[in-house]
């Protein structure tokens, strides 16, 4: 795979597929700028070797054509700022005024096209749309990990339109770190798993059974698994379906050696808002009425314990509803642990996309980690074994 490293962009248009599927607020403010600072590099090693950028991305989930909250332009105040340029802005990305705007591009410029999901070819891997935009550039550059693992038209199906196609910088640091996790992990590897559901996770988490040393489980999934044990969990967050696999998977651990840590106590909400009342209870012993919204105290200690002696660690999902202030404390306190893993005890750590990344981010940690990929279900699916389309187009 060639990276930007062993290219020389001088004289050429490059067509870059970024990720800034930003979050925005109401008033289109970009409220985690994280996606677009991981393109600085990239984008500036292309205009500094004396090339110009074409900078093509989605945001959000479009119904079948331009959406005005959808639209890629609030972003441009953003991307001026990261580098230091007017960005050009196409308010289409194929047709007349993206092939004027990407002809006219000079050495040093950049343009940014309009959100490529605003055509439904986009997400049908469209061979015809993935060659119109071909069109625009002399080189494919693939900076997009978070959608590698989507055999969409820009990801993807365009490589096969470009000689010279390009990994940038992201895309590579994505793949080594998480190559390092995989098969060059020191010991003990401790993985984290968190967030809603187990049918997100299976794939993953069987996986990692082949792997770690100690597997953490937390969030809305643990409940599923209690339930599947014979406790009680009140109105909590329940996979009826699932409990069988649970058992399965606890099994699975047993049998390979694999050390299972899961919540030893909850805090339960009696209704779904930050302003709910609140107890502590031990795990399987939730009221009626009551919901598991975060890991207690003592799980917080229990897995801290683990997370500190551990040399390598992977975190995908938060521990409960850490979008709400006093349900957060469980997420927080597993970050803060991985933060002092990695800087006291010198554990490579590599936070897995998706909420674990937002929550970190929100801590103030994401320096301080290892790493923080802007993939989670990229990430997931490399590390399941499976070929991501956007990965093997630039082999």
């Amino acid at each position: 795979m060639k990276t930007v490293d062993a290219y020389n962009f001088a004289g050429k248009k490059a067509l870059v597929r970024v990720d800034f599927n930003v979050p925005l607020d109401k008033e289109f403010n970009i409220t985690d700028d994280t996606r677009i600072r991981a393109t600085i590099p990239t984008v500036m090693k292309i205009v500094n070797d004396g090339g110009s950028a074409i900078l093509m991305s989605h945001l959000g989930r479009p119904k079948g054509g331009p959406e005005e909250k959808y639209s890629l332009k609030h972003i441009i105040p953003a991307l001026n700022e990261a580098f230091g340029r007017e960005v050009k802005f196409a308010d289409d990305c194929i047709g007349q005024s993206a092939a004027d705007l990407a002809a006219s591009l000079q050495p040093g410029e950049i343009l940014l096209l309009e959100n490529l999901r605003f055509y439904k070819e986009e997400e049908k891997g469209d061979v015809a749309f993935a060659e119109k935009l071909a069109k625009l550039g002399d080189v494919w550059v693939n900076d997009a990990f978070g959608t590698a693992h989507r055999a969409h038209a820009s990801t993807a199906v365009m490589g096969q339109f470009f000689t010279d196609r390009v990994a940038g910088y992201v895309m590579e640091a994505e793949l080594v770190n998480a190559k390092k996790v995989l098969g060059e992990a020191e010991r003990p590897f401790t993985a984290i798993m968190g967030g809603a559901k187990i049918s997100d996770k299976i794939l993953i988490i069987e996986k990692l059974l082949d792997t770690v040393d100690n597997l953490i489980i937390g969030g809305g999934m643990t409940y599923t698994f209690t339930k599947a044990q014979g406790g009680q969990i009140g109105k909590s967050l329940l996979e009826a379906d699932k409990q069988e696999l649970a058992l399965e998977l606890l099994k699975k651990a047993e049998q390979k050696g694999v050390k299972i840590y899961m919540p030893v106590d909850n805090v339960c909400a009696d209704d779904f808002s930050n302003d709910a009342n609140r107890q502590v209870v031990r795990t399987g012993q939730i009221p009626d009425g009551w919901e598991g919204l975060d890991i207690g105290p003592e799980t917080v200690k229990l897995f801290t314990e683990v997370v500190l002696a551990s040399k390598t660690i992977l975190w995908n999902g938060p521990m409960g509803v850490f979008e709400f202030e006093n349900f957060a404390t469980g997420t927080n306190a597993i970050a803060e642990a991985v933060v002092k893993a990695t800087e006291e005890n010198g554990a490579f750590s590599l936070i897995g996309g998706g909420d674990s990344a937002s929550a970190v981010n929100q801590a103030g940690y994401g320096d301080r980690v290892s790493y923080v990929s802007t993939g989670g279900g990229a990430l997931l699916e490399y590390m399941e074994g499976k070929t991501l389309p956007g990965v093997a187009a630039l082999d």
